[in-house]
């Protein structure tokens, strides 16, 4: 783990800015799909984008906890991430239902980093 404090904050806005570049490139798609023949209506995100997004957000999750303390890993990534979901979602709905997937978001992304740098600095323990 890094020590020297101004690399710590360049590790960490690396990360968060690697985390915007992952929800502007992965997630912007946000096209629903109509089914002609049944009319039902599927979307935003597809799978492909889901996953693309878990997996990019997985590594970099793995790459902070190895580098910075744990707290600073998961915040680097769930608060980037959840803020430009945010933004794109609050200025799309009209319904107020944003503010629910932003706390779903959050909550996802906190929880499943937490358990990836725990699982990390578990596998890095174990290796040494």
């Amino acid at each position: 783990m890094v020590r020297n404090n101004y690399i710590i904050a360049l590790v960490t806005f690396i990360i968060a800015a690697l985390t915007t570049a992952t929800w502007w490139t992965l997630g912007r798609d946000t096209t629903r799909e109509v089914d002609a023949a049944t009319g039902t209506t599927t979307g935003p995100y597809e799978a492909p984008q889901v996953i693309a997004c878990v997996v990019v957000l997985v590594g970099l999750v793995v790459v902070g906890a190895l580098l910075l303390p744990a707290w600073l890993a998961v915040l680097g990534v769930s608060l980037p991430f959840t803020a430009a979901w945010t933004i794109q979602a609050s200025s799309e709905d009209d319904s107020g239902l944003w503010v629910v997937g932003a706390v779903l978001v959050l909550v996802g992304t906190l929880v499943g980093g937490t358990i990836v740098t725990a699982v990390t600095r578990g596998l890095v323990r174990n290796r040494d």
